[in-house]
């Protein structure tokens, strides 16, 4: 269709991005404040010949978007705090298999059940750190629901680029407030469509052999070549193994095709950066109220600039050295105890000039609670 205004929500806008970006198949099992992507895809996605299953519990979902993966299909499910804690073990499969997938994992104020219908960012560091074992992943985000439709396609992207689970962190308040967007029409956003390996049926396949440029071919399971996957170290034709040099050659791989990408993976978006004596960095809905106070403040005559984060794993390290050179000093607006703000001190050479702005009670942060905290700092003489 051509570019048109729509007034959507957020979790209907990460669902028309899903199909946009080629998704086939979903399995998924509802969960506030996810519930409406799985219900938005059983409705719409029959009529356009995709699957849908909603499956027992969370762990079954992973599972199953990792088996029609595998046969080669673009895959997502969705889910919050609780579900995305049972799926950690088949996401870190698919971390050590190489398949792609996508998990939209909308937060929710936690631990436990906590508040389930308010918004938090608190699985930030559950994203990166959720499997058991040294590993990396991509975790993305965004503010509006403009930039979530393009924030959702390079999700797939990512997968099929890296061969690799991308976890899209969104939060209640984006996924389920409603604004006015655009659709884009057909190729206006790339859509990255899966590596299939040229090698001939009959003709021995490496599933597991990088090409030269990083990228691993991939033959649909059950389809011309037989091979084997499993989620123990492997050799190039999946086979387990204990030859420490074939573990050490795959752990450093699974790391470094996605750590060493970082500058290829990042996405942010910055404003007023150029002379802003105090930057403010943030991510998902919390951006949004720091955008407002950057533009209210400047309008003050006060020179605030922020970089608003939409990657987040991995962490754009050199990223936030660049953009923060200049500044006397650095807050970090986010909804949960301080996860991002620790990752901003690990990176800068100042970290006693590294402040938190946060709200943890299930409420959205206002523009109010970050002029509070700027109204601190400022007093302490910083």
């Amino acid at each position: 269709m051509d570019s048109k205004a729509r007034f959507m929500q957020g979790n209907r806008v990460c669902v028309e991005a899903a199909i946009y970006a080629g998704l086939q198949f979903y399995a998924g099992y509802p969960i506030t404040p996810s519930s409406e992507i799985l219900e938005q895809v059983s409705q719409v996605f029959p009529a356009l010949g995709g699957k849908y299953i909603q499956m027992e519990d969370e762990i079954s979902s992973v599972c199953a978007i990792i088996g029609a993966s595998l046969t080669g299909h673009k895959v997502m499910t969705a889910t919050s705090g609780p579900g995305f804690s049972l799926m950690q073990e088949g996401i870190g499969f698919a971390v050590m298999a190489e398949i792609p997938c996508v998990i939209v994992d909308v937060q929710r104020s936690g631990p436990s059940t906590g508040l389930p219908t308010q918004g938090s960012q608190g699985d930030v560091m559950q994203a990166r750190w959720g499997r058991h074992g040294d590993h990396s992943i991509v975790a993305l985000t965004a503010s509006s629901h403009q930039d979530l439709y393009k924030i959702t396609v390079d999700a797939f992207n990512l997968a099929e680029t890296y061969r690799t689970p991308v976890i899209l962190l969104l939060d209640e308040v984006l996924a389920h407030m409603r604004e006015k967007m655009f659709l884009p029409g057909r190729e206006e956003v790339p859509v990255v469509q899966r590596l299939r390996t040229s090698v001939e049926k009959g003709v021995d396949y490496h599933p597991y052999l990088p090409r030269e440029d990083g990228r691993l071919p991939m033959s649909d399971f059950g389809g011309e070549h037989r091979y084997n996957v499993t989620g123990l170290y492997h050799d190039m034709w999946g086979f387990p193994t204990n030859d420490p040099g074939v573990v050490d050659g795959l752990i450093h791989h699974l790391v470094d095709k996605i750590e060493n990408s970082v500058d290829q993976i990042s996405r942010y978006k910055e404003y007023f950066l150029e002379d802003a004596d105090c930057v403010l960095i943030s991510y998902g809905s919390a951006a949004r109220s720091a955008l407002h106070i950057v533009k209210n403040r400047r309008a003050r005559g006060e020179f605030l600039g922020l970089l608003e984060l939409q990657s987040l794993w991995p962490f754009p390290q050199d990223l936030i050295r660049e953009k923060c050179s200049n500044a006397q000093y650095v807050v970090v607006v986010e909804m949960n105890m301080g996860q991002i703000v620790q990752e901003v001190k690990k990176a800068l050479k100042e970290p006693e000039r590294v402040f938190l702005a946060n709200r943890v009670d299930g409420e959205f942060i206002t523009p109010t609670n970050i002029k509070n905290v700027l109204r601190i700092i400022r007093g302490r003489g910083v």
